[in-house]
């Protein structure tokens, strides 16, 4: 098995490319070890000492490393442990547990049209993109011309998020639907 890897736009995350599919449908996003027990790929790169999250893509895995790690001391250690995983033949989530689909909040309320095309700008255009960065952005709500985001793997903690979400979102945004007024980030 050969295992890829990319660096992402965050110095503290890096993208792993196991050459298969991760998961078939949506994200999975595992900011902490005991949110892990979800998933037993998770749950063995947890064991990694100097890992702060993991995020799965379709075809990917993102691992965040804590400011005193150094990827060099890492990155063994996690190519290891996810050839090993795939190996092993475990599933990546446990039992019945199934990732998020769409990874949008729902959204009740008078402007259920302007979120519907908030949420379809953000599959078509922003979310693609932001995939290759191993990382990805989903729509938490929308109330008086804000939308509210939340961004999970490489995006979460990275230094030119501020950047992407002002001058990339929130530009794209704003073209197409004269009601958003401005973009927001969220912690979820």
């Amino acid at each position: 098995m050969f295992i890829q890897t990319e660096s992402t736009p965050n110095p503290a995350t890096l993208k792993f490319l196991p050459g298969q599919t991760v998961l078939d449908a949506g994200t999975a996003d595992f900011p902490s070890a005991t949110a892990a027990e979800k998933s037993p790929l998770a749950a063995r790169l947890f064991g990694v000492d100097g890992v702060t999250g993991i995020f799965f893509g379709n075809d990917f895995v993102t691992v965040t490393k804590s400011d005193a790690s150094e990827w060099d001391h890492l990155k063994p250690a996690l190519l290891g442990a996810i050839m090993e995983h795939f190996q092993s033949g475990q599933p990546v989530m446990a039992g019945n547990e199934a990732p998020v689909a769409s990874g949008h909040a729902t959204h009740d309320g008078p402007d259920g049209e302007i979120v519907g095309q908030i949420k379809e700008l953000l599959d078509t255009r922003v979310r693609p993109a932001v995939a290759q960065d191993g990382g990805d952005i989903t729509f938490h709500g929308f109330d008086r011309g804000v939308v509210y985001l939340h961004m999970q793997g490489a995006c979460a903690g990275c230094p030119s998020s501020t950047l992407t979400l002002k001058m990339g979102i929130e530009n794209l945004l704003r073209h197409y639907i004269p009601e958003v007024t401005e973009v927001r980030p969220v912690a979820v």
